[in-house]
Parts: structure tokens; sequence; C-alpha cells
């Protein structure tokens, strides 16, 4: 049975930018809830590698989302 939301989801910072009305919708449908092996953030947390708060599922670095 293949996983459906992202093992990591409930601690990743892209939950929080979502519910704080800071991250477009399609980011936790098309990675967190779909297709997250794909995501760079899921990759780097399973090899232990530092990734920042702000870096999207894409790989890419968006200035505006912070905490």
């Amino acid at each position: 049975m293949v996983r459906k939301t992202c093992k990591w989801y409930e601690a990743c910072p892209m939950k929080t930018f979502y519910e704080q009305g800071l991250l477009n919708k399609k980011w936790v449908e098309n990675y967190c809830f779909s297709e997250w092996q794909k995501c760079k953030r899921f990759e780097k947390e399973e090899a232990g590698l530092f990734h920042p708060d702000n870096m999207l599922p894409d790989g890419k670095i968006d200035k505006n989302l912070f905490y």
C-alpha cells in the first residue's frame, strides 16, 4: 500500500506556511498529499541533509517564507 501523505508532513514547515496562508495550496496537494517521493525536502530529510525551512518541495528557495 502506498502512503498518501508524506510521513514528514506534520513536522514540515510547508504545513505551517500553508496553514498560515503563506503557501499556495498546490504545493501541499502536489507534493505532501500525492507525489511526496519527488519532493526535494523529503529527499534531504531522508538523507539527513540540511535544508532551509523556506526551501520549496521543488528545491527552490522562497525568500518570502520565514517564521
